[in-house]
């Protein structure tokens, strides 16, 4: 009788570890799919960018310092691999992307060119895909992480080496500051 007891228990221990393990994957792969969707859109908008430089160049031959740091950045973003480095780099490429559109508003006929008008649409799309995309990866971040440091999974977890995702955020803190407008 003794016997069926300890049996039931490490079949019950064995089915509740093969249940906490299954999730974790499940999650896991989850936050690595999203991760990986937050990837293609960047991609998107790194093949977008130097159309648009190029056609804001033609209109503004003496904004070259400009156009050098949103290509300097973009490159560093397309090397960037762990989600921090890769928010950072992110974070200053779109920092630098608002120049860029800040030198579009001194030429009134770039403004009103289609070419331009298209490029700067699909990437206000891009963006806001990509700000969608990272919603979806720190939730499905917060739920790993939630899953893996919860007791008793935590025990599960540690002994079959999950760690923690990182989250794809704002690093600085001056970009949480509000904004201020003044008329």
């Amino acid at each position: 009788m003794i016997i069926w007891i300890i049996l039931a228990v490490i079949i019950l221990i064995a089915g509740f570890a093969v249940g906490v393990y299954n999730s974790l994957i499940r999650l896991k792969n989850k936050t690595n799919e999203a991760w990986s969707d937050i990837d293609v859109q960047l991609k998107r908008r790194y093949d977008l960018i130097p159309n648009l430089v190029e056609t804001v160049k033609g209109y503004a031959k003496h904004e070259k310092g400009t156009f050098e740091k949103v290509t300097e950045l973009r490159n560093s973003a397309m090397q960037a691999t762990a989600p921090a480095e890769k928010a950072k780099a992110e974070n200053m490429l779109t920092e630098t992307l608002k120049s860029l559109f800040a030198v579009a508003e001194n030429y009134p006929d770039l403004k009103a060119n289609q070419n331009f008008l298209d490029l700067q649409n699909q990437l206000s799309q891009i963006e806001e895909t990509i700000q969608q995309s990272r919603r979806y990866y720190n939730g499905n971040v917060r739920d790993f992480n939630i899953k893996i440091e919860t007791f008793p999974n935590s025990l599960i977890a540690g002994l079959l080496g999950f760690a923690k995702f990182d989250f794809f955020e704002v690093a600085e803190a001056k970009e949480r500051e509000n904004v201020s407008i003044k008329f």
